[in-house]
């Protein structure tokens, strides 16, 4: 069977599935229900100096799909309003009691070196088997000069990362914003800090709805809101494309990779590692669903494994790193068209409106005489755009067929029309 233990910058857990520095990590007794169920490791809730932030009330919105499946959830819940010393003191207590479990601390203090110093001495003392940087909280944070205020500005991001490494011994992983344009100068900078990893990605600036009754946003506090932090199932694709960024970027690519955003499945874990995550983290689906789940990522994970042959991740991380390319490098002969299967074909004709509004009048419609409908695909006006197969409900009706043109491979680079050629 596949072995699932993660060793990740020598912080060794018996899975690679991490709790992020969340609500769910808030405190010791979310964290032992957690490793009771099956969690390798976590991100303790960020950690600040005394005293403790205030929190708001309320805290969390979502956006939801047509059929009410949350698809995202925004939160403007700042770092935790613990005291300090009891967060460090069941840190301690936990590592005493869960010594086969990862338990790394999250920080975010002012952008001063003293008080990072400060901080780091006393993490230390823990026994923690690592630290976090938070430098990607969206709201409440930055407006006090910290988290995506941080994130946002690469020579800060250096800065700290390298003053955090000059005063502790303990792997120094960077949390990244998503907030930027550029995900690469972030996370170049964390490396040139001396960072032994990064993590990402953080939260999402948001507003995910507004009340049209009362014109006001969610979550509402006293009939004011503000933008937060997006993050489930709705940020993975973003997600996913940052950490491939890293790892196929020369200067970045042995940077170790710490995967988050909208990992629900095995499936989505299994992607971030395909794309050279070295373990994942995840909040949302565990807030939604329940620390069990951790059951069906783990087996999940491992039977497919089995079914591929792979022994453990190593074995499979980064192997779609190298065909993810930039656009001007793809093959501009390879074609493909749609293929409907009419036995699967349940004639709702939501190919033929996508295509014959909206994309290349590629599908044709018949009205039979015994008053059903029958669709077909017009293979000369065909451009394999994919839009007939993903509005399809009925899997699998629609494929798309590779077509031998008998032309050599041939990309923007290398084609006549390209100006710069």
């Amino acid at each position: 069977m596949a072995d699932l233990s993660n060793n990740f910058l020598g912080i060794k857990s018996p899975n690679p599935f991490w709790l992020a520095s969340a609500p769910p990590t808030d405190k010791a007794y979310n964290v032992y229900r957690a490793f009771e169920a099956g969690w390798g490791g976590v991100v303790w809730k960020t950690l600040g100096e005394d005293p403790e932030p205030v929190n708001v009330s309320s805290r969390y919105s979502a956006h939801k799909s047509k059929s009410g499946e949350i698809l995202g959830i925004n939160n403007i819940e700042l770092i935790s309003d613990r005291p300090l010393q009891i967060n460090l003191d069941e840190i301690k207590q936990t590592k005493i009691d869960w010594p086969d479990r990862a338990v790394v601390t999250s920080l975010m203090v002012p952008c001063e070196e003293k008080s990072w110093q400060d901080i780091l001495r006393r993490v230390e003392d823990t026994g923690s088997d690592g630290i976090e940087l938070n430098f990607g909280c969206p709201h409440g944070m930055p407006e006090r000069g910290m988290g995506a205020a941080v994130g946002q500005v690469p020579e800060y991001v250096e800065m700290v990362t390298s003053w955090c490494k000059k005063h502790c011994d303990m792997p120094v992983i960077v949390k990244l914003t998503p907030n930027i344009t550029n995900i690469l100068l972030s996370a170049t900078a964390a490396k040139n800090g001396g960072a032994d990893a990064v993590s990402l990605i953080n939260t999402i600036n948001s507003i995910t709805q507004i009340d049209l009754d009362n014109m006001a946003g969610a979550p509402t506090v006293g009939g004011q809101f503000t933008s937060g932090g997006y993050c489930g199932s709705a940020v993975k694709p973003i997600a996913l494309n940052m950490v491939g960024q890293i790892s196929r970027n020369a200067d970045t690519a042995k940077l170790p990779i710490s995967g988050i955003g909208g990992v629900t499945t095995w499936k989505d874990a299994a992607e971030f590692m395909a794309l050279g995550a070295g373990n994942v983290q995840v909040c949302t689906a565990a807030m939604l669903y329940g620390f069990k789940i951790i059951e069906d990522l783990c087996d999940g994970l491992s039977n497919w494994m089995d079914s591929k042959g792979y022994k453990s991740t190593e074995d499979f991380r980064g192997k779609a790193v190298p065909q993810l390319t930039d656009w001007k490098y793809l093959d501009l002969n390879y074609q493909i068209i749609a293929d409907i299967d009419q036995n699967a074909c349940i004639e709702c004709g939501r190919c033929y409106a996508a295509c014959e509004d909206t994309a290349h009048q590629a599908i044709s419609m018949t009205s039979n005489s015994d008053g059903s409908r029958s669709f077909s695909v017009i293979d000369k006006e065909c451009v394999g755009c994919n839009l007939c197969q993903i509005t399809c409900p009925v899997e699998d009706c629609i494929t798309m067929v590779k077509q031998e043109t008998g032309k050599p491979a041939v990309n923007w680079t290398q084609h006549p029309k390209n100006p710069f050629k």
